[in-house]
């Protein structure tokens, strides 16, 4: 008999105790070679002065395991109290979100039969950082980071899931026209790594249409990649029109860890009556039996509550309004038809291959040549007229820097600007040299010190470069 997998569980709260325990019914009669470690996460351990909710038991199970698999969890009211999921996405490098969303017509009303879409969600980077500052009292900022590890290692995710679930296209959604660089990055590396996969077709939106036609037309998709904030709302659209956000499980994939858990709530109104429909976190444990290989059993699972809906056996959210069963007799349900597979709904397979991780990648060298081209400076106003500015930036440019423009939220208003331009109190102020001469970390500086000289108040400085000759920075509205 073989070892069996060591995984940690969390029943969570509300509802969770109750479809953790109708799903691990499930993955026993179905032979799951698991070991389950139960540990606390959640309200009761926020309420004991823990913010994250999460105390360090958890995690020593966390890192032996490997392998969570997490009910629904109740975050107290009121400030002070972090986000479970984000806390251990990011403690524990969970990159990769992985949401299918599917119909399930004829059995449960949909008007999109052919739906069967898979998102693919970069699950740490983006605006989803929240390094955010206010800077003056008009403005904020949040930064958007991209990078291309960490786009190279979730559109290879996305392939390696498209090759390993016999998935056909991989479509990227970014906003790149007018985020250029950032957005750009994640494109770029998207196209590069697309030219890899030449068995899988691959495609590209601009994400506002792209989620037009989630909407309209799902059945277009068939693999979605996407980064952190798009990928986040067009999971919801997507399991929103698929009319099954209480079916749909959702993994959170690292190098090392994994999580595993339904994507709906907690649902404290009805805990304890046991009417919960325990479909979405034991799709969640089927993605999990697939990730730690046993492939046959989440397919022995999945094709049984496939037979299950299909037999007419549903909780009262897929019912709606009909004849309807609770959470262990659904689960009994599933339990009696363990080896049969449906006959009206499509049966799936899960094949023995493995994502290959990006770890275990050899990542080309980018050879790049960087030249700091000049800075933009950031300055707090709300007195001087735009002139004023201008002209005291002109004699702190001195004779080492070009002036070369001010622009407020974007746009250029001098010289030369948009009066038509509403005004708020941050400035960005740009200096360069001539074409082709580089500036030295010393003349900016000088540079700060002569526009403090001016009695200019400046926040914040970006410098600007060239890497290969290329300038990589964007230009100004109107520049």
């Amino acid at each position: 008999m073989a070892e069996k997998r060591p995984i940690t569980v969390a029943t969570g709260d509300g509802i969770g105790p109750e479809i953790m325990e109708a799903t691990m019914h499930i993955l026993e009669k179905a032979g799951a070679e698991i070991d389950p470690e139960f540990i606390d996460v959640g309200e009761k351990v926020y309420l004991t002065g823990n913010s994250t909710g999460i105390p360090q038991e958890a995690w020593e199970s966390l890192r032996r395991t490997k392998v969570f698999l997490k009910a629904p969890i109740t975050t107290p009211q009121g400030g002070g109290y972090k986000s479970l999921n984000v806390t251990i996405r990011t403690a524990m490098g969970l990159y990769a979100n992985v949401r299918p969303c599917v119909s399930y017509s004829p059995v449960i009303e949909n008007k999109h039969p052919d739906m069967d879409l898979v998102i693919v969600r970069e699950n740490e980077e983006d605006l989803y950082a929240g390094i955010e500052h206010q800077q003056t009292p008009d403005v904020v900022q949040s930064l958007k980071l991209i990078s291309r590890p960490g786009s190279e290692r979730i559109v290879r995710y996305a392939f390696e899931y498209a090759r390993q679930n016999n998935r056909k296209k991989v479509t990227c959604l970014v906003k790149d026209n007018i985020m250029k660089l950032s957005d750009g990055l994640f494109h770029q590396v998207f196209k590069e790594i697309a030219a890899e996969y030449p068995d899988i077709e691959s495609s590209h939106y601009i994400v506002d249409i792209g989620m037009a036609r989630i909407a309209d037309t799902p059945e277009e998709f068939d693999v979605i990649v996407t980064p952190n904030l798009y990928g986040d709302i067009a999971s919801d659209i997507a399991a929103q029109i698929a009319g099954s956000v209480g079916l749909a499980g959702s993994a959170n994939i690292g190098d090392e860890i994994a999580m595993f858990e339904a994507i709906h709530g907690s649902a404290p109104d009805i805990a304890g009556k046991e009417i919960a429909n325990p479909s979405g976190l034991l799709h969640g444990a089927i993605m999990m039996l697939v990730h730690i290989g046993q492939p046959e059993a989440a397919q022995k699972v999945h094709n049984a509550w496939l037979k299950t809906i299909e037999d007419g056996v549903l909780t009262g959210d897929m019912a709606r309004g009909k004849a309807s069963v609770g959470t262990k007799e659904f689960a009994a349900a599933v339990v009696e038809r363990l080896g049969q597979s449906p006959s009206t709904l499509e049966p799936v397979t899960y094949s023995n291959k493995t994502i290959q991780k990006e770890k275990d990648i050899k990542r080309p060298k980018h050879e790049v040549k960087r030249e700091l081209d000049g800075t933009d400076v950031f300055l707090f106003n709300n007195t001087l007229t735009v002139d004023e500015i201008g002209q005291k930036l002109e004699r702190a440019a001195g004779d080492t820097f070009e002036f070369v423009m001010m622009t407020n939220r974007g746009v250029k208003v001098y010289p030369d600007g948009f009066s038509e331009t509403f005004l708020s109190d941050h400035w960005r102020c740009r200096f360069q040299k001539g074409e082709g001469k580089q500036v030295k970390q010393s003349e900016i500086r000088e540079l700060l010190s002569r526009i403090e000289d001016e009695q200019l108040d400046w926040i914040k400085l970006e410098n600007l470069y060239r890497f290969n000759g290329k300038i990589a920075y964007s230009l100004a509205q109107g520049q």
